[in-house]
């Protein structure tokens, strides 16, 4: 079984060509620029929690390092004014370092794709969620399995 921690899915343009796939960045990104205001503050306020400051500084040219600054340490509540300028390449770079940092906090993902309307609307959130259910899944498993062999 795998445990790939970025699986590849296949894309959702259809300008791109059969074989092109899309990454859980990529999707998460995608996700994000469809999404309403209030959902990207809440995608945004998930995956910057488990950052530290030097990391944050470091991806997207330090967007997000300042917004977390903006906000709070370590209660951060983002503000709809401080997405208006993180673009979709931004996000799909954070959640590449999230993927380093943090793979529960894909689990918190999961909860707030699982509670917005936009699951039923996106093709882009049904993907993610699918594929973020499987990784939960596969961790666990893999979890499991570990315990099992450490216990016995």
């Amino acid at each position: 079984m795998s445990t790939d921690l970025n699986p590849k899915i296949p894309s959702l343009h259809a300008s791109d060509t059969p074989d092109a796939t899309l990454d859980i960045p990529q999707l998460v990104a995608e996700v994000y620029a469809d999404a309403p205001a209030v959902l990207r503050v809440s995608l945004l306020e998930q995956l910057l929690k488990p950052m530290g400051v030097l990391p944050l500084a470091i991806v997207a040219n330090g967007i997000f390092a300042t917004i977390r600054f903006n906000n709070g340490w370590p209660d951060m509540h983002l503000r709809f004014e401080d997405v208006r300028n993180v673009q979709p390449k931004d996000v799909a770079a954070l959640v590449e370092r999230v993927q380093q940092v943090s793979l529960s906090s894909f689990d918190g993902l999961t909860r707030i794709l699982t509670s917005s309307p936009l699951i039923t609307s996106s093709a882009a959130a049904a993907i993610l969620l699918a594929t973020l259910m499987k990784m939960s899944r596969n961790r666990r498993e893999s979890d499991n399995r570990h315990s099992a062999r450490t216990d016995g």
